[in-house]
């Protein structure tokens, strides 16, 4: 059996981890209100945007723009993988990997060429461990982004596309539904010809647009792919903060529970300890009498 000391010295260090998962829930609940708020505020516009687009671009011939273009072989696929900087956020950056990794080893089972793109440090230091070629990786750039990033991080697979160099482009993320569900999500965004029949074939609504379809087109799709990322960039922000929120206060709760067991082992360890010397000074006693 574990002496008072230990059993002491192990209350008081869950004491303190509990301290420190208190405060960590804390500060991920203020920084989710903020990621929160700055969703429900661009995710309108982003919908408004792929429903517009979607509407444009299912009336419009591939050789309007290059973006529309669909390659009658698939080679190359540029995966775009968002994620987290910082862990403890339970399994959140785990289920968007392992979507990331099962989606690559997918494309190159059908022999085409896998090229990453990692946005957060974790996704960083997971491809970098596997056979994936990384093209671009943007560790320590979710703390603190705004709409400059994606908007790098567009014109690099536009770029790609346009050049060749990749033949398709898709992004995955953690997408923000409740404080109890961020799952990872899949979005192509290049080519566009498949998302606009998607989201755009079943719409009812027709509507005139100026100046011409062409016109428009040549403006909105590169800004419809910085958007998208955008997008992305904020669902996994704000997922992951609300999974660190869970976390902790998953966390705490684990630590009232060990609190708990360890206070009434330490109880019996001590009346154990009681008894023990009284038996001692009892048989002393009798000792004396013999």
């Amino acid at each position: 059996m574990a002496s008072l000391n230990d059993v002491k010295n192990q209350i008081v260090g869950v004491k303190k981890t509990k301290q420190i998962t208190k405060a960590m829930n804390m500060v991920a609940s203020a920084k989710l209100r903020n990621a929160q708020e700055r969703i429900e505020r661009f995710r309108p516009y982003a919908d408004k945007f792929y429903e517009m687009l979607g509407d444009l671009a299912a009336g419009a011939d591939e050789s309007v723009h290059p973006l529309l273009e669909v390659r009658e072989e698939t080679k190359s696929t540029g995966i775009v993988v968002v994620t987290s900087d910082r862990g403890l956020c339970g399994a959140f950056n785990a289920n968007i990997l392992s979507m990331a990794n099962k989606l690559a080893n997918s494309k190159v089972a059908e022999g085409k060429t896998v090229k990453m793109y990692c946005i957060g440090k974790k996704s960083r230091d997971y491809f970098r461990k596997t056979e994936h070629e990384v093209v671009r990786a943007e560790a320590d750039a979710m703390s603190g982004f705004d709409f400059t990033l994606a908007s790098s991080i567009g014109s690099d697979v536009i770029n790609g596309y346009l050049t060749s160099a990749l033949d398709e482009v898709i992004v995955v993320y953690g997408e923000f539904q409740s404080m109890a569900k961020q799952p990872p999500m899949t979005q192509q965004l290049l080519p566009m010809t498949s998302t606009s029949e998607e989201e755009g074939g079943s719409g009812s609504a027709e509507y005139v647009y100026e100046p011409s379809v062409e016109g428009l087109l040549a403006e909105l799709l590169p800004r419809f792919i910085n958007v998208q990322v955008y997008r992305a960039l904020l669902d996994t922000s704000c997922s992951e903060h609300a999974a660190r929120m869970a976390a902790m206060d998953n966390a705490t709760k684990a630590c009232d529970e060990m609190t708990d067991a360890l206070t009434l082992l330490y109880n019996k360890t001590r009346q154990a300890s009681i008894t023990a010397d009284l038996m001692d000074i009892v048989g002393g006693a009798e000792a004396l009498k013999g």
